[in-house]
């Protein structure tokens, strides 16, 4: 669902009081956090979707993935997690076991237990995870904390969505399409190992609303940030699927929602595109003060998807996100 009809929809329901609710669905965040103790957070969040592949093993791995990424986000580590499928009644039950394998090894991956789940029967298969982490309550990194004069990383590119869409209606080829597999298919954990070493100041992992659209969570109303196009990394094959028409509807969405945040100044119009694109399982964007932000992203450059600095938090401007 688009932003603005989640935001509309989520501003009256009653809301749960208790002490213990450090982080909850007001908020916008990626997760929710309950306090168990003074040195102990749960962090709970649950992550599903239709197959956007045709291969049920890699639809596995893409979407435990995904779910897993919230806690990372959240600065914690994966504990346990649950199955959530739907499956139409009668289909070969071959398909449902490899979307499960690929799922039970990512959570085994992680770490993370795999304790069962829950199943129905659906004419559109449907896969994902609820998955609880822990955090120390004083270490819980949230989606709206920047700081002005933070940098800004991204640690995988996007337009993972135009490519997916690209490549389900044979736009691009499979070598095209491995560079997207690679990174939906990459945990999010390593990334976020390193992370918790620095004082990050938010962080949050871009899925759904696109690059644009969690960026403008982060700034919270409060900042602004300063992109530089140049510097946003991109799967080359995004711009070939615009190129031969591709669009998503969750991008034209998030476009309309964010048109009056979003100063586009670079000669890049494929890129104004690619920024409101919805990812699936994207990497984090992390704010980090900028002398601790240089040692933090030299040494996530060193994994298999190297991280980029796509920007700067300012002071609020008249626009809320920058792309010079």
């Amino acid at each position: 669902m688009g932003p603005g009809s989640l935001s509309d929809i989520l501003s009256d329901l009653p809301k749960s009081k208790d002490e213990r609710l450090l982080v909850g669905f007001e908020e916008t965040d990626d997760a929710a956090v309950v306090k168990l103790s003074d040195d102990t957070a749960l962090i709970q969040t649950l992550d599903f979707f239709p197959s956007m592949v045709n291969d049920p093993y890699l639809f596995g791995l893409i979407a435990a993935t995904n779910a897993l990424s919230d806690v990372y986000a959240m600065g914690g580590e994966a504990l346990v997690a649950l199955n959530i499928v739907t499956y139409p009644d009668g289909e070969d039950m071959t398909m449902l076991k490899d979307i499960l394998r690929g799922g039970a090894e990512k959570v085994i991956e992680s770490g993370a237990m795999l304790a069962g789940g829950h199943s129905i029967n659906d004419p559109r298969v449907k896969y994902g995870l609820s998955v609880t982490g822990t955090v120390h309550p004083d270490r819980i990194l949230k989606n709206n904390t920047c700081q002005e004069g933070d940098m800004l990383i991204l640690t995988k590119p996007i337009g993972v969505g135009l490519v997916a869409k690209g490549y389900g209606t044979d736009k691009i080829s499979a070598e095209a399409f491995e560079p997207a597999k690679k990174q939906m298919t990459w945990l999010n954990k390593y990334a976020a190992d390193m992370m918790r070493k620095y004082p990050v100041s938010s962080c949050t992992d871009v899925t759904g609303f696109g690059l644009a659209g969690h960026l403008s969570e982060m700034l919270d109303g409060r900042l602004s940030a300063e992109l530089t196009a140049a510097d946003i990394p991109v799967l080359d094959a995004a711009y070939t699927c615009l190129e031969q028409g591709v669009t998503t509807s969750g991008g034209k969405k998030n476009r309309e929602y964010l048109l009056s945040v979003v100063d586009f100044r670079a000669d890049n119009p494929l890129l104004e595109e690619i920024i409101y694109d919805p990812q699936t399982s994207g990497g984090l964007l992390i704010a980090i003060p900028e002398a601790e932000g240089a040692e933090l992203l030299k040494e996530l450059s060193s994994l298999a998807i190297p991280s980029h600095r796509i920007g700067t938090v300012t002071a609020r401007q008249e626009w809320e996100i920058i792309v010079k």
